[in-house]
């Protein structure tokens, strides 16, 4: 029997939708029951590729006798925490201010008005391991429902008033300095692992934000330890069990801290972001270890994780055939009969594959030994063994393909594609791979004609229906990932489209009174708590990146309001990324384009022209985090405000660099404008 679930197109919701219980999904119906008949709501909210989803899913929600519980007692509302970010955002609040800890999945019990007053995360079928079982939960909720009103509303008013509180501006905005950056940067280093890389200790997580940072502060100040401990971590995990070493690709985050047992669910958020940050250590650096981590990454998705028409899929699953990371780890056996025997002794060294495992009795690979290690070892000539290590790898993953795959999410959300097509446009820059222009230029027409309707933009397609409102991640990071494409193609196009994105941005999202972007828009529907989220996740709060935004789009029109608008922003922020660099990283990142004032590079040619071409590849080539790139044919120069009266000299490509209102003389020659970058 399928519940109301089935009509769902999310592949989270699907999921559930033939447990006993009677979910309904997000709502008018739900939320009208709940009135009409005065019961609690019990609110369930996860997401596909969440493991502990699926075993509080096997375990309770497949339960006749607890799906017959909740069934009794409450309105049973099932949320995809990818597609309502904003009912997720404020309930994972409520629960992290009543129990000091959240995740998924996230468990909240509502008032019929939708309401929180208590919730949890995953409660297990029957007492254990100090945690109350679901169903003593369940029926405790219910008697207090029932029975003491008072200290239901009660709960309910701390909460909404901590949920205000906790998202209040400043009374007095600060403004931030050219040396933000920097102190930030120092301040995290202090919790550096100096033996693994990374941040602080297991769980260990990629924190992209804070690495990006940490380049920014070498960029600035010339500090080698910034430059180090971020090659290092990025080392660290390209060799651990939290990158596929075969298929490509990261899982979310290590259990430990070396790196070496993920938490095997693929995000899509995870892959972008990490490519960006290899992608800026390649050009800080030129280490070709760093680029062949990006192509593999990028391999991944191109082979995985792309809809035929472009767009990039969500998540792929934790789990396969119901045992976690099984699709994943190897025994020494399977290597033997998948490489031949005479490779699996070098193959079994590389990836550190043993009898005894280190996962299960099985071996999640990481690379324990270097491709000159292994030719000393084996007394084989380098160039053998680096033929050895790539044959085996193409016959491993063929032999995986044949094996049963974790599930895959196929939503496709707009906020997650920007952020890829990001990737893919900065891949293409500085790779020069003709393949990733392509991808990111198939991914942004997608988007275009898939989750654009009457104009406006929606948040998740999904077997061909678009819907949701867009929200503020969606609108901030479709506004970079367009600029991200004009630097990468030139197409002046998307310029105005990025200015329209900018214009709904201060139309919808803007808090004009206190300063930064609310998460939902001015028309959404109404909620308990307008969220304006600011700490950095998983992914850059959408404040951070809505400001970022707005900074690069006034370089390239010149629109005063939309510099004003990330101003305010960054001044009501200031006093918090001093106290919380942590949460802060990418805001911080924003604050430094903006007090350092970006390199404002104008390259003047014929895009045909191979002298244009070697101007715009020296620029691509540099670590240059704080930069605007306009390249403009002599022909439409006055399409831009940057190009205007920025002629050629003699008729050749030109280079203008402007910074901080000053302009360094034009130049012809990538070698002469090499130094105009290092300022």
């Amino acid at each position: 029997m399928a519940n109301r679930l089935i009509g769902e197109t999310s592949p989270y919701l699907l999921q559930h939708a033939h447990n006993p219980v009677d979910w309904y999904p997000w709502g008018p119906e739900a939320l009208a029951r709940a009135r009409d008949e005065n019961k609690p709501i019990l609110l369930s909210i996860g997401y596909s590729a969440c493991h502990w989803c699926h075993v509080m899913e096997r375990e309770s929600f497949e339960d006749e006798r607890i799906a017959a519980l909740m069934n009794d007692h409450f309105v049973c509302i099932k949320v995809d925490r990818e597609e309502r970010p904003d009912l997720d955002h404020i309930y994972m609040s409520a629960v992290q201010m009543l129990t000091g800890h959240g995740g998924w999945p996230l468990t909240v019990f509502l008032t019929p008005a939708g309401e929180p007053f208590w919730g949890g995360t995953y409660f297990p079928p029957v007492d254990r391991h100090g945690m109350p079982g679901f169903p003593r939960v369940l029926l405790g909720v219910a008697e207090a429902y029932r029975e003491k009103p008072g200290e239901i509303r009660s709960s309910v008013e701390q909460i909404l008033a901590g949920l205000q509180k906790g998202e209040h501006a400043p009374a007095a905005p600060a403004t931030v300095s050219p040396e933000t950056a920097v102190t930030a940067a120092r301040s995290l280093a202090e919790h550096y692992d100096e033996r693994f890389g990374g941040i602080g200790g297991a769980p260990k997580f990629p924190n992209t934000m804070v690495f990006s940072l940490f380049l920014r502060a070498w960029r600035s100040t010339g500090e080698r330890r910034f430059l180090d401990m971020t090659v290092a971590t990025l080392r660290s995990m390209a060799a651990g069990g939290i990158f596929d070493q075969i298929g490509g690709g990261f899982h979310r985050y290590s259990v430990d801290a070396r790196w070496l047992v993920p938490h095997f669910e693929k995000m899509l958020y995870d892959n972008a972001l990490l490519v960006r940050l290899y992608l800026e250590a390649y050009q800080a650096t030129g280490d070709a270890e760093l680029a062949q981590v990006v192509e593999a990454t990028l391999g991944y998705v191109l082979r995985e994780m792309t809809h035929p028409e472009g767009g990039f899929f969500a998540a792929q699953d934790a789990d396969s055939e119901g045992v976690e990371g099984k699709y994943f780890v190897w025994t020494p056996a399977e290597i033997a009969a998948a490489v031949g025997d005479d490779d699996a002794a070098i193959v079994s060294r590389l990836y550190d594959v043993t009898e005894a495992g280190n996962f299960e009795h099985k071996t999640i690979l990481s690379r324990v030994v270097g491709v000159e290690q292994l030719a000393r070892l084996f007394g084989r000539p380098v160039d053998d063994v680096a033929a050895v290590v790539a044959r085996a790898n193409r016959r491993l993953l063929e032999t995986r393909a044949r094996r049963v795959p974790p599930a895959r999410d196929d939503k496709i959300l707009t906020s997650w594609n920007a952020l890829m097509i990001g990737a893919f446009a900065a891949a293409y820059e500085v790779l020069g791979t003709p393949i990733y222009r392509e991808a990111a230029e198939r991914a942004v027409a997608f988007v275009s004609t898939r989750l654009v309707r009457d104009g406006r933009l929606l948040r998740a397609w999904t077997t061909g229906e678009a819907k949701l409102d867009a929200y503020l991640d969606d609108h901030a990071f479709w506004l970079n990932a367009l600029l991200d494409v004009y630097e990468a193609t030139a197409d002046l196009a998307l310029v105005q489209r990025a200015a329209d994105v900018g214009e709904t941005l201060l139309a919808r999202f803007e808090d004009r009174e206190h300063g930064g972007f609310f998460f939902t828009a001015s028309d959404h529907e109404a909620l308990v708590h307008r969220p304006k989220p600011v700490f950095d996740g998983s992914i850059p709060s959408g404040n951070s990146a809505a400001v970022f935004g707005l900074l690069r789009l006034f370089h390239y029109v010149g629109d005063a309001r939309f510099l004003a608008s990330a101003e305010r922003a960054l001044a009501t922020f200031a006093s918090a990324m001093t106290a919380n660099p942590f949460g802060y990283a990418h805001m911080i990142a924003a604050a430094d384009f903006f007090a350092r004032k970006p390199h404002e590079v104008v390259i003047v040619g014929r895009l045909d022209d191979p002298a244009t071409a070697a101007l715009r590849a020296r620029v691509h080539a540099t670590y240059l985090p704080n930069h605007t790139l306009v390249i403009a044919d002599p022909a439409s120069a006055e399409g831009l405000p940057p190009a205007k009266d920025r002629p050629q000299v003699d008729g050749h490509a030109t280079a203008h660099v402007c910074r901080g209102y000053t302009c360094s003389m034009p130049v012809t020659r990538a070698d002469d404008l090499a130094p105009l970058l290092a300022g």
